[in-house]
């Protein structure tokens, strides 16, 4: 786990990142690498590196999908719809996880990281195989 920082982000979105995730890296290509990040009950994982591809117009645009090395496994072994894709990132393969926002559900210049993470989690959270059991 590195130091990078190939672009910056806003003031708010490096204080959230400190503040929360303090092992984060940005790489050429506009990713953003969160280390350590949790997941829920329901996976075979505890923790995982999660990727953001943070567009340049953002945060007029907004985020899309979440990439995981290594990639997450439901602990019942099912299979979790729209994660069959693979990206290399940083040399490694990063699991995409095909989600997105429908129209509205993104404000403009409002929402942020913290808004994508809180997404993120609430996609953990309805995938897992936890959740599904109750």
């Amino acid at each position: 786990m590195g130091d990078r920082k190939a672009f910056f982000l806003s003031s708010d979105d490096t204080e959230y990142l400190s503040n929360t995730f303090p092992h984060w890296e940005t790489l050429p290509g506009q990713w953003l690498l969160i280390h350590d990040f949790p997941v829920c009950e329901g996976y075979t994982a505890e923790r995982t590196t999660a990727a953001i591809k943070i567009p340049t117009d953002y945060p007029a645009v907004p985020l899309d999908m979440v990439y995981f090395h290594p990639a997450l496994v439901r602990s019942d072994g099912k299979t979790i719809p729209r994660t069959e894709c693979t990206v290399t990132i940083d040399g490694l393969p990063f699991q995409r996880w095909s989600r997105h926002y429908r129209t509205g559900e993104w404000i403009p210049n409002e929402d942020n990281l913290a808004t994508h993470v809180l997404a993120i989690s609430g996609w953990l959270e309805r995938a897992s195989a936890a959740q599904v059991a109750k």
